[in-house]
């Protein structure tokens, strides 16, 4: 099952209606109590990475299922395409309150400054930070990944690196034990393709 697509803007327009979404999605499937609540929360945490990332941007929103031996595979799912033309950084609107560039903060903040940076045509500083993530890269063709143009992140990937001990810091653990997708989701993907990008939110329901 897939819901219709959803538009939602950088100032949250259309987000009321992909919680709506999320609601009649639940009750489609029969999903109910703390279930749903986490649907709802992962869904809110998918719309609000859009915010404010560029003036007059918008992205499209969904949500679809797929039954597995494990139960009802739920994603939610954000997909955006890339911006034609380079994109200033100081179009790009502030998404910390302190007015600094701090959007990379906490799990939340990479995937959202990964979708940011993704987006935009790539600058040398977009490059070292796409670089600085890739402990949870996958490359085009792995194992679970689409051949082709595509190119994935995974919080799963990342979450093992850190358990690991490559590149693991306090900071690192501390964000990842803090972030609500962390705990709610089951997995996270980021699937950077040459002309766009979707982040993937799964949650797996044992109804």
């Amino acid at each position: 099952m897939k819901t219709d697509l959803i538009t939602i803007n950088s100032d949250l327009k259309g987000s009321d209606a992909a919680m709506q979404t999320a609601e009649k999605f639940s009750a489609y499937h029969g999903i109910t109590g703390k279930n749903a609540m986490h649907l709802r929360l992962l869904t809110e945490e998918t719309v609000s990475m859009i915010h404010g990332i560029f003036d007059d941007f918008s992205g499209s929103f969904w949500i679809e299922s797929e039954g597995t031996k494990q139960g009802l595979l739920c994603r939610i799912c954000l997909s955006a395409e890339r911006q034609a033309n380079q994109v200033q950084e100081s179009q790009i609107l502030s998404v910390s309150t302190s007015g600094r560039n701090e959007s990379a903060k906490g799990v939340l903040g990479k995937i959202r400054e990964l979708l940011r940076r993704s987006l935009q045509m790539p600058t040398d500083a977009d490059e070292q930070y796409l670089k600085s993530m890739s402990d949870a890269w996958l490359d085009s063709g792995s194992a679970g990944t689409p051949s082709g143009d595509a190119a994935f992140w995974s919080l799963r990937l990342y979450r093992e690196r850190l358990s690991s001990g490559q590149n693991a810091g306090k900071d690192e653990w501390d964000e990842l034990e803090k972030s609500i997708i962390a705990k709610l989701a089951d997995e996270v993907k980021v699937w950077l393709h040459r002309d766009s990008t979707t982040v993937m939110i799964e949650k797996i329901i044992r109804l």
